[in-house]
């Protein structure tokens, strides 16, 4: 099993690298994932990381792409919620980059 070393503790990933047990992520954890896509975090990858946490809370899933982009949408209008911003911001399809960042599972959607 894979690790990821933060604040003195390591911190459990599945071989996608996402986290193994959901309540591992912290803010500290999100910025050592981003690291490692080659990310700097800032204020739009916070806004969106914060706003895909609430919609795992409401939904109990990851969004797939498409899923995730209306959603972005309707929470922040859209300016933000469509994909050239989307995958700018994530360097790619935002989808599972974005989950993993954020803490949550693989989209189920996405291969």
């Amino acid at each position: 099993m894979n690790a990821l070393h933060v604040a003195g503790r390591d911190i459990p990933l599945d071989p996608d690298g996402y986290l193994v047990e959901l309540d591992d992520w912290q803010p500290e954890v999100a910025r050592a994932l981003a690291q490692d896509e080659g990310i700097e975090l800032d204020e739009r990858h916070w806004e969106i990381l914060e706003l895909l946490r609430r919609f795992y809370d409401e939904f109990q899933l990851a969004p797939a792409n498409r899923p995730l982009i209306k959603y972005v949408s309707l929470k922040l209008g859209a300016e933000k919620g469509n994909s050239l911003y989307l995958n700018a911001l994530f360097q790619g399809p935002p989808a599972k980059r974005a989950a993993r960042l954020a803490g949550l599972p693989r989209p189920a959607n996405c291969f």
